[in-house]
């Protein structure tokens, strides 16, 4: 039995086999009476390090340079990026480069992907996972509203119906079951993953006490870039029912159609800016469907997409406030505000619930069953735009009470996680003054505004760190940009509202094409719906264009 290994042996020296040997060899990891010492030392073929036994294994083991085989590398040269000697930092191939202690530089990194892995990483991964189990909730939820909302209809319809009816569960449940077999799979895979997370961060951990520079160097490879690549995000498709007027000739047309939006998978963790083929720029973009929502409001200010069918607006209005449009023109319904001001800006969540803000009352609302519900109230702000992000936070643009500050937060329901204001210098990252903002959440979690007073559109990283300002391109007119979107290929999307065009960026900054050709007049809103069709409100006129600007035109 290995006495330096048996819990069951009494140590010995491994020269003598002497008793509670005193001492220790930190290099050659032996244990040494005191006779033993000068016999072990005299050994030249390596180092030694005698300790005390209680003082052992407090060695620092560095790596050997491989240009200086006699020398340790103690040193760590940052242009290089390469551990060095002390006798390299002499030679001429490091003149004027700076040199870090290896030990202090290793750590370093290590403590740095152990912070991202506990604070960031894995907290995401969890989040994920919790979304998994809230989407899959709603999907159960939602398939018992569709078959009430069935039945109700069934009831107008009687016999010549019922075939139809059986039809649409079948396929109701179809969806269902597909999508609960996405949402399983994608959950086992990131469960899978915090698995792999979690044991990284125990080894991690281990590494971090270790004093072998050797292991630290040489043998550790972070796999934090790995998982930075973050899965796609499968989004659930709610089947939604759509009845239509009662046509006894069409029966079958009329009775309504069981439609579901397309799959969404967010590349969260892409650092790619390729555009895929099958979603290129068209040459001539088109003007698929124009919206008057003029029977609802005198203008304009706002739109959100509740469905590739259905729209949000809001505007001024005498009596209603917000407006839900059908793409072929009917009003669907109308809700008023719980303060009766007018909303500075909606948007809808993942569940097609409409939120609105009303900076007047400061408060950022929810409408459910037809009712606002109050989610936040500010004190010494006001809220200005909103947007729901894909964890299904919201981020809130905010102006402070003397007009001299904005800010965007995030809140998870009615609670503060994230403030964004400054820049790394201090600086504000938004203009002050009332003038219109908006901002969207981008496909890889960049936050994108629109600033009109500064002439800007200023993207940030989910951190809050600036990623980039896009200022528009060379033209005799000032560029204000109004309204922001993005699509599925991460692309931002912005309207001039000076020389009516759409201004189409990556999600680097770097200019793509105009929109120009579909006479748009006075732009103040975008949205975009999960087919990458963009919706912009033209504020005076109060009609919303439907434009397809990529993918294949279906003729």
């Amino acid at each position: 039995m290995d006495p330096q290994h048996s819990g069951q042996d009494v140590l010995r020296c491994d020269q003598c086999e002497a008793l509670a040997p005193k001492l220790y060899c930190d290099i050659c990891h032996h244990n040494l009476c005191k006779k033993c010492v000068g016999e072990h030392i005299l050994d030249e073929s390596k180092k030694h390090n005698v300790v005390p036994f209680k003082n052992r294994r407090s060695t620092v083991f560095y790596p050997i340079c491989p240009k200086h085989t006699t020398k340790q590398c103690e040193l760590f040269c940052e242009q290089c990026a390469s551990p060095i000697c002390s006798s390299c930092v002499s030679s001429s191939d490091h003149n004027r480069h700076k040199f870090l202690d290896i030990f202090e530089r290793q750590r370093e990194d290590l403590q740095k992907d152990l912070h991202e892995l506990e604070t960031y990483i894995y907290p995401r991964y969890q989040q994920m996972a919790s979304n998994i189990i809230a989407q899959k909730a709603d999907l159960c939820q939602n398939s018992q509203k569709l078959t009430i909302d069935l039945n109700k209809q069934r009831e107008t319809w009687q016999k010549e119906i019922d075939t139809i009816i059986s039809n649409l569960k079948s396929n109701a449940k179809e969806m269902e079951t597909k999508q609960l077999g996405l949402l399983k799979n994608q959950e086992d895979n990131i469960s899978r993953t915090i698995c792999e997370i979690t044991q990284n961060i125990v080894d991690l951990k281990k590494l971090l006490d270790s004093k072998d520079m050797c292991l630290l160097v040489h043998e550790y490879k972070s796999r934090n870039a790995e998982f930075r690549k973050f899965p796609p995000q499968c989004k659930v498709s709610l089947p939604i029912f759509s009845p239509h007027p009662i046509d006894t000739e069409q029966v079958q047309k009329q009775f309504g159609t069981l439609s579901s939006k397309e799959h969404v998978y967010d590349n969260e963790g892409t650092d790619s800016g390729a555009i895929p083929s099958n979603s290129p720029l068209l040459d001539v973009p088109q003007i698929k469907t124009t919206i008057n929502t003029a029977i609802g409001h005198s203008f304009i200010n706002s739109v959100a997409c509740r469905s590739g069918e259905e729209i949000w607006t809001c505007g001024v209005d005498s009596i209603m406030i917000m407006k839900l449009h059908h793409l072929q023109g009917q009003l669907l319904k109308s809700i008023e505000t719980k303060s009766r001001n007018v909303p500075s800006d909606i948007a809808v969540t993942r569940d097609g619930s409409l939120v609105y803000t009303d900076p007047n009352d400061r408060t950022v609302n929810i409408v459910k069953n037809a009712k606002p519900q109050e989610v936040i109230r500010l004190q010494g702000w006001r809220p200005r735009s909103a947007c729901v992000a894909k964890s299904g936070d919201l981020l809130v643009i905010m102006l402070s009470d003397d007009i001299q500050r904005t800010k965007v937060v995030r809140y998870s329901g009615s609670i503060k996680k994230q403030t964004i204001q400054f820049n790394d210098k201090g600086q504000p990252l938004y203009s002050s003054g009332p003038t219109k903002k908006c901002i969207t959440e981008n496909r890889n979690l960049d936050i994108c505004v629109s600033d009109y007073m500064a002439g800007s559109v200023i993207v940030v990283d989910q951190i809050g760190n600036l990623r980039f300002t896009y200022t528009g391109q060379p033209t005799k007119r000032q560029f204000d940009p109004i309204g922001v979107a993005t699509d599925s290929q991460s692309r931002i999307l912005t309207a001039g509202s000076n020389d009516y065009r759409i201004h189409i960026i990556d999600q680097n900054g770097k200019f793509l094409r105009f929109i120009d050709n579909c006479h748009l007049q006075n732009p103040c809103d975008l949205c975009m719906d999960t087919k990458d069709n963009l919706f912009v409100a033209e504020n005076r006129i109060g009609k919303v264009k439907k434009i397809q600007y990529c993918g294949t035109i279906i003729r």
